[in-house]
């Protein structure tokens, strides 16, 4: 049986044909006119796919890379930040901060839980935090979180709003300039569907104002340098000038599409796969604030998820992620964000069900591609 790969990870997902046909013709100098008007390009689209009117920077790096650069241009040491944190990246906001010296404080919520915002405003109220770090979208859980309400609470306590959307940007709504976000994270392997090595942020004027009284050491990752280097459009540091074009494309594929469609594709395609593992006797692990990104689903008692994950592969060359830290092992994760379609979605769903079958877990085979498509009827 011929068998081709199909990537359900929430990053790398899978890949715009248009970008990589851009990366096959990349032999440029990046100091040259064409391609600085190409990277001018990007910056000004990127400006579209935030829907923002902040300075965004882009970064030849992960977007751990651009988490590490939040913290490094807007703090001091000894700076008190509080971190909302539900899941593996929260974690990694925690750990970037204590790294760089930060008096790190913590509001957390269980695995597969959102961090409530009144639980966010009351921490904030409790003494005088420099800035909030935390997750639009919570990859490992698959939890989204209230980003209008933690923006507020941050803006009312008077400290910076720093959000990672690595998996948020094109995925759920966030109105940048509107809710008053002071820096907004993403990258390039998720909803813009090229492979990873580009992070990005989009940095308020309040933000930059504060990152030149920031006293933490930062070279690489400087907001004053990329600003400079931007505003001629420019890259500081030799970019990578193959994942940039590819970039270009993929950004003008959203241009066409419309953000909002971008969006509302993956919320679509989060209902639809929720409403099918449910049918098939399944359990969601995010149940009370879902994210459309990506579904968390729980492996049946007694199962390891990594087998369901290797009958995937093994049998249909279908690529889901694992659970994370303490979840390994007791979760399976299927992606919605980018480069997705209804009927690949579909035939996910069919073959889950016929390892779902061959795993024990018995089910009629149908009834997930049928609620799927119930959601779908009600849609297209």
């Amino acid at each position: 049986m011929l068998k081709k790969q199909r990537l359900f990870t929430p990053g790398p997902t899978p890949l715009l044909p248009a970008a990589m046909a851009a990366m096959a013709q990349s032999e440029v100098h990046h100091r040259t006119a064409d391609f600085r008007a190409a990277y001018k390009q990007v910056l000004e689209d990127l400006h579209y796919f935030y829907g923002t009117t902040n300075d965004v920077f882009l970064f030849t790096s992960s977007g751990t890379g651009a988490m590490e650069a939040a913290v490094s241009n807007l703090f001091s040491p000894g700076d008190a930040v509080l971190v909302a944190q539900a899941g593996k990246f929260g974690e990694r906001w925690t750990e970037i901060a204590k790294a760089f010296g930060l008096s790190t404080d913590i509001v957390e919520a269980p695995y597969g839980e959102p961090v409530m915002a009144d639980a966010v405003r009351a921490k904030l109220g409790s003494r005088k935090y420099a800035g909030l770090l935390f997750q639009a979208s919570e990859t490992s859980t698959g939890v989204a979180h209230d980003v209008q309400a933690f923006a507020a609470a941050a803006a009312e306590h008077g400290a910076l709003s720093i959000v990672d959307a690595i998996t948020g940007l094109g995925v759920m709504p966030i109105d940048v300039d509107g809710w008053g976000l002071d820096v907004v994270i993403g990258g390039s392997q998720k909803s813009l569907a090229i492979p990873p090595g580009l992070a990005f942020a989009s940095v308020s004027a309040r933000a930059l104002e504060q990152s030149k009284k920031a006293a933490l050491p930062r070279f690489y990752f400087s907001y004053a340098r990329e600003k400079k280097a931007a505003d001629k459009g420019d890259a500081s540091w030799t970019p990578s000038t193959a994942l940039i074009l590819a970039l270009a494309q993929s950004l003008k594929f959203v241009r066409e599409l419309g953000r909002e469609t971008l969006i509302a594709n993956a919320a679509f395609l989060a209902e639809a796969t929720r409403a099918a593992v449910q049918a098939m006797g399944l359990q969601l692990f995010a149940k009370s604030s879902p994210s459309s990104a990506v579904t968390a689903v729980c492996s049946p008692e007694g199962v390891d998820s990594r087998v369901i994950i290797r009958a995937l592969r093994d049998r249909f060359n279908l690529i889901v992620a694992n659970g994370q830290g303490s979840m390994e092992g007791k979760l399976f994760r299927l992606a919605h964000l980018g480069y997705y379609d209804y009927p690949e979605l579909a035939g996910s769903i069919a073959a889950l069900e016929l390892v779902m079958n061959s795993i024990g877990h018995k089910v009629e085979l149908g009834a997930g591609v049928r609620a799927a498509q119930q959601v779908a009827a009600a849609r297209l």
